[in-house]
């Protein structure tokens, strides 16, 4: 068995900027990462390299996994802010949470990310628009990095730390046990290290995992939610006006029907849509790149409504699973449809889409999103696309598309105090993995905040 000071369970964004952290500041501790993913250079998805047009499944997705978790192929869209994308600011406060994400933005800057605009949705002629139209605009910095240079700035952070702590990939974490000492990581390699501290920092794809754990050990964990939508992709002319001027537009609308919120997320111009597999369920995501000529004809974002359930039921994730499953099982992956087909009630097919103006950017199967959507969800996002037509005219276009679905699993919450620690000393929970962040700026910041708190641990002793 190895030893080790400090574990770190997962390479994402948490991870990063946690292992960048240590080893800027010479943190006098052995340190070791594991991720069940590849390294940077070897995370190369079939779809993208031109072997298939449809998810191959591959385990793990290099799209989810890998050194830079699942932001690292996905826009490298930083935004700074406590309106939303996390909770960090209930845990460490607000100014402390703003300066942490700064910091990072700093971090990204230093290396190479000050090539990339830094756009602020403090807009008021938007906001104006919006509010005359019952969408409310939430404010926040945005840098967009773009996938292509977001890889290019994990890169050399990884230069720089691979030879002051020490990296496994392609090697899961199975079970974790606690010792008198600290704690004890068992992995599919069958190798097995022992720690002092060890952080949890799975993500989003490592959120049934961590559930596991806690449950074995004890901590206690509060029910999250679930987001459940669709991505919308169109020429990028319509909503040119808006991404011109604030790239990432978080736009929110209550629906008059029953009263839900839905929001745009993850808006991409000139972007692609993607896919991506998590246990094993694909789903669809977008990103979009820094580099003019890699840019398409089009903008995507998603439209995405939040369930949250009461008593009895309590698995959230799996109610999303189960809706990404009956669309993999229609479409054998992602489905597609032109939004004039679905309000008039019938199926794209290929013929539909063939003459259709907008040429999508994914290969997927033609089909009916009713089949797959509950009926409120989607009620809600066809009253959001005409919410939005208001602002961008052309978005309630009958050539308009819709890929499903989109689901954005979120772990249940786990209980740690304002250092992102449990309640078994020496176990820190972090990042999207932890229910406390849902973006790469809050995730990130989160590592640089346990770092920070462990380099003045092990400086004392």
């Amino acid at each position: 068995m190895k030893q080790y000071d400090i574990v770190i369970v997962g390479a994402g964004a948490a991870g990063v900027f946690m292992s960048y952290e240590l080893a800027k500041r010479g943190t006098p501790a052995k340190i070791l990462m594991i991720d069940r993913g590849a390294r940077l250079e070897e995370r190369r998805c079939p779809i993208k390299l031109g072997k298939t047009e449809k998810c191959v499944r591959c385990e793990p997705c290099h799209i989810m996994n890998g050194y830079g978790g699942a932001g690292t192929l996905s826009d490298g869209k930083y935004n700074i802010t406590n309106d939303f994308g996390g909770d960090l600011y209930a845990y460490v406060g607000e100014d402390r949470a703003m300066e942490l994400m700064e910091y990072v933005d700093e971090v990204l800057c230093s290396f190479g990310g000050s090539e990339a605009k830094l756009y602020s949705t403090e807009h008021q002629e938007l906001k104006t628009l919006a509010l005359q139209n019952d969408l409310h605009l939430l404010d926040a910095k945005v840098r967009h990095l773009g996938t292509d240079r977001n890889v290019r700035i994990l890169s050399e952070i990884y230069d720089f730390v691979k030879d002051k702590i020490d990296i496994v990939f392609r090697t899961s974490a199975d079970t974790v046990e606690k010792t008198a000492d600290g704690y004890v990581v068992n992995c599919s390699d069958g190798e097995s290290y022992a720690c002092r501290q060890l952080v949890l920092a799975t993500g989003r794809s490592g959120s049934k995992w961590i559930s596991g754990v806690c449950g074995k050990l004890g901590i206690n964990t509060r029910s999250n939610r679930v987001d459940i939508g669709l991505r919308v992709e169109l020429p990028a002319v319509i909503f040119k006006h808006i991404t011109d001027a604030v790239y990432e537009s978080k736009l929110v609308f209550r629906t008059k029907k029953y009263g839900d919120k839905v929001r745009t997320f993850c808006m991409n111009p000139y972007g692609e849509v993607v896919t991506e597999n998590t246990n094993g369920i694909v789903t669809v995501n977008g990103h979009s790149y820094a580099d003019p000529a890699l840019g398409t004809e089009n903008t995507n974002f998603a439209l995405l409504v939040s369930n949250h359930f009461t008593e009895p039921f309590k698995d959230s994730n799996e109610y999303g699973e189960s809706i990404a499953r009956l669309s993999n099982m229609l479409g054998g992956g992602v489905l597609v449809q032109r939004f004039g087909d679905l309000v008039k009630g019938r199926r794209s097919n290929e013929h539909r889409m063939e003459s259709c103006f907008t040429r999508p950017t994914l290969k997927a199967t033609p089909g009916d999103l009713a089949l797959v959507m509950p009926k409120r969800q989607l009620d809600d996002i066809i009253e959001m696309v005409y919410a939005l037509d208001k602002i961008a005219p052309g978005t309630a276009n009958d050539d308009t598309l819709l890929y499903g679905v989109e689901v954005k699993f979120y772990n249940s919450t786990v209980e740690v105090d304002a250092d992102l620690e449990t309640a078994l000393k020496g176990l820190y929970v972090l990042g999207d993995g932890s229910g406390v962040t849902h973006s790469l700026s809050q995730a990130s910041a989160s590592g640089v905040h346990v770092a920070r708190i462990l380099d003045a641990k092990y400086r004392r002793q």
